[in-house]
């Protein structure tokens, strides 16, 4: 039976985080990038093990409560992890079916060197929403295009901030993203509910970055060829058959999400349709991932079931095409998963033992308005990007951290998940220490600082989130009973 406990001060409460926050700027340095792949992880898990101690020493707690406490915090992510595997899924059927290669082909086909900023950032935005990943983009079709545009004339700092700022959007809207799956894990709401509230802030934010690349690209003289992305999109057309009918599948899936129907069987079956498409159009693709003899029905069987599970990749004669073509199935997403758990572990702790809440109220006790809530939430993502230097953990402690403030507030769950996307996702890029930062520095050859003032969407972002909070643009709140248990 649980005994006597006492309330924890802000102290009690800043004993785990700091803890966790130092050890992951320590782990930042040593591991750099690869952290992702599981110190990060082991991070949390000690971090988790100080709040324990700190919850049993300090404030009376017995484990069996700690215990039921990281049950329930794991509980409410499991939606999200289900539809995580399911996006690894997705992204496997959907690339060897010719999805996205035809959106990355027909997106390819808008450069031109009159708009290339303007363009720029559109095909890094397709990309990245048919991919679900700015890292991949940037990686790809990014380092393709800032070739093009330094051979156009353009400074090497704007066009970076034209590939990040539409990598990062697509980033933002794609339901195949991590960080738009953790989003709305962490504030309880659903992934396509999160997806449309958040296109209330970022259509605009996007928009006016548009209308800055316009702007300034007509004030370039530009002048050179596109033979770059020529042979990138000759090489697709060569290995796929690209074709228009392969634009049903997501077309269907739009629809499903159109009439509400709950994110697990709408991306089942895009899932699974995208399997069907692959043996209707692909059937070289197929032959070349089975890679063995056989009936096509069992090539087939072989190729769609190793896109599903596994990574797969399409070999061409173009080494960009190459890093672009790979998938890695629901195995693909673990490590994201078992970052989440980890991080469940850690705020379940947190949360039931009040550490959380007496943080929260900390900071709360200087709101007094839904405006300065958002702002709030939005410093503090931007406080764990530049701390932690992890934009998984700007979403998740803060997450865990105003989830029960928002509610108690009468504020919907969509109104947090917004807020931590528009500030802790985009952000994380601006800062040269964070992994993301440090990363597509390395991958573009461009200081952070130098692309940084042209990233215009991840700046305008968390200024738009913070200013539709204070106007009340937008804001969802929970009808008369809905906040009864």
């Amino acid at each position: 039976m649980q005994g006597l406990t006492r309330t924890p001060k802000v102290f009690d409460a800043l004993i785990p985080l700091v803890f966790l926050i130092v050890l992951l700027v320590l782990n930042i340095k040593v591991f750099g990038t690869d952290g992702l792949s599981g110190s990060n992880q082991i991070v949390l898990i000690l971090s988790s093990a100080v709040a324990a101690i700190v919850a049993i020493g300090r404030l009376g707690f017995n484990w069996e409560t700690l215990q039921d406490g990281i049950v329930k915090s794991i509980s409410s992510a499991m939606s999200s992890i289900l539809i995580l595997f399911l996006i690894g899924a997705l992204a496997g059927t959907w690339m060897i079916s010719g999805i996205v290669p035809a959106m990355i082909y027909y997106g390819l086909q808008v450069l031109s060197p009159t708009i290339f900023l303007l363009a720029a950032c559109f095909v890094s935005a397709v990309v990245s929403i048919s991919t679900g990943s700015s890292w991949t983009t940037v990686a790809t079709v990014g380092v393709a295009l800032l070739g093009i545009g330094k051979a156009l004339g353009f400074e090497e700092g704007i066009i970076a901030g034209a590939i990040i700022s539409g990598a990062y959007f697509g980033d933002k809207m794609s339901p195949l993203s991590d960080t738009t799956n953790l989003a709305p894990a962490m504030a309880g709401t659903d992934l396509f509910t999160h997806i449309r509230y958040m296109a209330k802030t970022t259509i605009p934010s996007i928009t006016i970055t548009l209308i800055l690349f316009i702007v300034i690209g007509f004030n370039y003289e530009t002048n050179g060829s596109v033979d770059d992305v020529k042979s990138i999109s000759n090489v697709i057309l060569e290995r796929f058959n690209i074709t228009g009918w392969v634009f049903i599948v997501p077309a269907l899936v739009l629809i499903l999400i159109i009439r509400k129907v709950p994110a697990i069987p709408a991306l089942l079956a895009g899932t699974l349709l995208g399997g069907v498409f692959a043996l209707i159009f692909q059937p070289e693709i197929i032959r070349l991932i089975a890679n063995e003899g056989g009936s096509y029905a069992y090539q087939g069987f072989k190729a769609i079931m190793m896109s599903l599970y596994g990574e797969v990749s399409v070999v061409t004669s173009n080494d960009v095409v190459n890093e672009l073509l790979v998938t890695r199935g629901m195995g693909g997403m673990l490590n994201t998963i078992w970052l989440i758990i980890c991080a469940m572990v850690f705020g379940g702790i947190m949360e039931v033992s009040g550490m959380l809440q007496v943080l929260a109220e900390a900071v709360i006790r200087k709101v007094h308005s839904v405006g300065s809530l958002i702002a709030s939430t939005a410093a503090t993502c931007i406080f764990f990007n530049i701390t932690t230097s992890d934009q998984y953990l700007a979403i998740l402690v803060p997450g865990r951290m105003y989830a029960n403030v928002y509610r108690k507030r009468g504020l919907k769950p969509e109104n947090l998940s917004r807020t931590l996307e528009d500030s802790g996702t985009v952000t994380s890029v601006l800062i040269p220490w964070n992994t993301c930062g440090a990363t597509q520095a390395s991958v573009l050859g461009v200081a952070t600082l130098v692309y940084a003032p042209y990233c215009f969407f991840n700046i305008i972002s968390p200024i738009m989130t913070i200013l539709y909070g204070y106007l009340k643009i937008g804001i969802t709140y929970y009808e008369e009973g809905e906040l009864e248990d």
